[in-house]
Formats: C-alpha cells, sequence, structure tokens
C-alpha cells in the first residue's frame, strides 16, 4: 500500500513539473546535417525566451518569442535555403530583404498556447493583453501585432518550441523613439518582451544582438 502511494506521488510531481503543451503528431522537421541542426538551434535559443502563466494548477498560457536580429534572419534564410533547395541567387535575394526589414521594425515571431480561445486576442484592439518591448531606454508599444496562424510544420521548422496547437504572432516595434532615440541604445545586450493582463504577467528576455 504504501509503495503505491509513493508511485501515485511520483506521479503527481512529475505531472506538477510540466511545463509544456501536451504535445501530439509529428516532431518538428529536422536538417539532416548535424552540426547544421545545431548550430540552427543554438542560434534560435540565443534570441528565443520561454515563458508560462498559471493560475494555481491551471494552465493559462504558455508562450515563445524570438527576436528577429540579422543574426536570426540570416540563419532561418539559411535554414529555408537547404529545407527548399534554393538557388544561391534566390537565397541572396531573400536574405538582403530580410536584412532591410530588420532596419525597419524590432520585430518578434511570438508563439502562444492559450487555454481559453477568448483570450488568444492579441492581435485584436480590444486585446485583454498589453504588449510592450522594455529595454534601457524604457518601453514602447508595438505598431504591429498580426496573427500569423496555428503552427504547423512549416512554422515549426523555423520556432521548434511551437506546439501543435499554438498561434503564431508577428509584433513590430519602432526602431526610434518619438524623441529620435533608439528603442534599443546601442551596447544594449538584453531586451525583454513583456505581455501583462487582468490575467497575470510573462516577461521574455532575449539577446539583443
Amino acid at each position: 500500500m504504501k509503495r503505491q502511494l509513493g508511485a501515485a506521488a511520483l506521479l503527481l510531481a512529475l505531472v506538477g513539473c510540466v511545463s509544456t503543451p501536451p504535445s501530439a503528431g509529428e516532431p518538428p522537421p529536422v536538417l539532416k546535417d548535424e552540426r547544421k541542426e545545431k548550430a540552427y538551434q543554438e542560434t534560435l535559443s540565443r534570441y528565443s525566451a520561454r515563458a508560462e502563466l498559471y493560475s494555481g494548477f491551471d494552465t493559462i498560457l504558455f508562450a515563445g518569442a524570438t527576436l528577429q536580429t540579422p543574426a536570426f534572419r540570416e540563419a532561418r534564410v539559411r535554414r529555408a535555403a537547404l529545407f527548399q533547395l534554393l538557388t544561391r541567387e534566390r537565397e541572396e535575394a531573400l536574405l538582403a530583404q530580410e536584412l532591410v526589414e530588420a532596419e525597419q521594425a524590432h520585430e518578434f515571431f511570438l508563439g502562444v498556447h492559450v487555454n481559453n480561445y477568448r483570450y488568444d486576442d492579441f492581435d485584436r484592439d480590444s486585446s485583454i493583453w498589453n504588449v510592450v518591448l522594455v529595454t534601457p531606454a524604457g518601453e514602447v508599444r508595438p505598431s504591429l501585432v498580426e496573427r500569423v496562424g496555428r503552427a504547423d510544420q512549416e512554422m515549426r521548422a523555423y520556432y521548434s518550441y511551437l506546439g501543435n496547437f499554438w498561434v503564431g504572432y508577428r509584433v513590430r516595434f519602432p526602431t526610434t523613439r518619438e524623441d529620435g532615440q533608439p528603442v534599443i541604445p546601442p551596447g544594449a545586450e538584453r531586451v525583454v518582451l513583456r505581455m501583462a493582463s487582468s490575467l497575470g504577467k510573462v516577461e521574455m528576455r532575449v539577446h539583443a544582438k
């Protein structure tokens, strides 16, 4: 009897330690070249962060975010070129376009899993969530929040922290403040993507360069 109780207690403890939503289906795609796969995952990890929000034992939100720095954009384009067998010319054209976009905005890819679909409203003007970018210069609200859609294998090929039931968003912030000063000052090591509502808040800290 004591052994059964001990096993049950261990099971409950393990369940309580789970920090990701239940996964189902195929794992995300990976490159056949293990060295290139490892290098990409290291770059993804450098510019990404994860967070969870709970109410007691109930899950409210799982989130992951990746800052689209020039270094990450290059890694993502190189990965896409390997998956899609792109020509060198096409690969370089895509990279040039990505680098132009990097100069125009500080952009995050945001992935979320919200247990109550009513709170998955980050792209709406009436959203309960206040999303801000926090840097050494202060905080700034996004200029665009765009729903990309439910995670699929294509999305998960580049953001492997996504679960099968997550939703992707594109979140863009201006590069300069109203006074003309940079949103991310030169020399800033890390920045924070913060999401707060009456349900609670999460903060995801990532490298800025």
